[in-house]
């Protein structure tokens, strides 16, 4: 099987850091040589501690697994012969404290809109779609975060 890397790069710079005051922007940088902003997320750390223009592990999450539904919708939707204009998602996690009261992702909802080229598959078609590719993600496969696909016309 296949393996990933990514390479996390933080630094201290002049902060004294024992006292909870240093900043949490970080650099990701991943195999292709592609380098993203990261960061803890303002909700969790304050400002100015976190940076809000860099991209937080929840953030990626939720992108993570509405990037890889969408790429298993594709593929699928391609086979069976029909054809996908556009693809956008307005995918939202939500956090929340699971049975041992640890604060977890408690759910994912994708939130798919698709345009398609004529002829567009019907509505029943679509929804098998979406619960093949759901059905297929490494990503959702892997979590226990409950995944819900809202699809939108």
């Amino acid at each position: 099987m296949a393996g990933y890397t990514v390479t996390l790069e933080w630094e201290r710079k002049a902060a004294l850091f024992s006292d909870g005051k240093y900043s949490r922007a970080h650099r990701w940088i991943f195999d292709g040589g592609q380098v993203v902003p990261g960061s803890s997320s303002p909700h969790v750390v304050p400002l100015p501690y976190s940076d809000e223009q860099a991209v937080d592990p929840e953030e990626a999450f939720v992108a993570a697994l509405s990037s890889c539904h969408m790429l298993w919708f594709l593929s699928i939707v391609a086979e069976a012969g029909f054809v996908v204009e556009h693809y956008a998602d307005q995918a939202l996690g939500k956090m929340g404290k699971n049975s041992a009261g640890k604060i977890v992702m408690r759910n994912v909802t994708l939130r798919p809109s698709i345009t398609w080229v004529e002829p567009a598959p019907s509505a029943e078609q679509i929804e098998h779609f979406h619960h093949q590719a759901h059905d297929k993600c490494f990503l959702a496969n892997s979590v226990y975060t409950e995944i819900s696909i809202e699809p939108q016309t």
